[in-house]
């Protein structure tokens, strides 16, 4: 009964507002790369709602790219619904119960979608060098500028989001460990799987599509 009670006391002392805004973010997040996965419009619910969580909880680990990049996801979400869901008006009754199709990025899209990281990148570096007292700055910048191009490739539906959401993933799970946001971490950490499958997942259907 000690032991248990010591227990309750230690549980007690750890979770906090914080920590449970993290639980929060999440199982939303779960639900966002389970839609996502399958392709569904409904992921887009959940970028509306994830921002909302996330804003807080970056803020008071100090990143803040992060921070400032889910104020770009809630704006996205809107647009990717849209974009995703639009089409269907112009379909014949067999259609409209699909939603966009799956395709790959063109060609011609790849080299400005490079310049625009790019640029991304190394802008928000120097705010976060000269503007903030940020810790991370380079790995902060990398995972926002990618976060924000691989939002615009997922609103198009492109099946190389897949490619750059593992790089984002992936970095993020070292970061969130650095900075003790843990649930985060685990729940990075099943992306980055889920990512993998993901991809084989829209091939399947890309030739489903066809």
């Amino acid at each position: 009964m000690q032991l248990l009670q010591q227990w309750l006391s230690d549980f007690v002392a750890w979770w906090t507002p914080d920590r449970g805004l993290e639980v929060l973010g999440f199982i939303t997040g779960l639900f966002y790369i389970y839609y996502e996965y399958h392709a569904n419009a409904k992921v887009w619910i959940a970028t509306i709602i994830m921002p909302a969580i996330s804003i807080w909880v970056y803020y008071r680990a100090g990143i803040y790219a992060d921070f400032g990049i889910n104020i770009y996801y809630f704006i996205m979400a809107i647009y990717g619904y849209w974009h995703w869901t639009r089409h269907k008006s112009h379909r014949t009754e067999k259609q409209k119960k699909s939603e966009l199709p799956i395709t790959h990025t063109p060609s011609r899209v790849w080299l400005p979608w490079a310049a625009v990281s790019a640029a991304i990148y190394f802008g928000i570096a120097a705010i976060l060098i000269y503007l903030t007292d940020s810790t991370v700055p380079w790995i902060d910048a990398f995972t926002t500028a990618l976060s924000i191009t691989a939002t615009w490739l997922l609103a198009r539906k492109y099946i190389e989001q897949w490619w750059a959401w593992m790089a984002v993933d992936a970095v993020c799970v070292g970061l969130f460990i650095y900075k003790g946001i843990y649930f985060y971490a685990v729940l990075y950490f099943i992306y980055t799987a889920i990512c993998m499958a993901g991809y084989i997942k829209w091939k399947r259907l890309m030739n489903v599509q066809k």
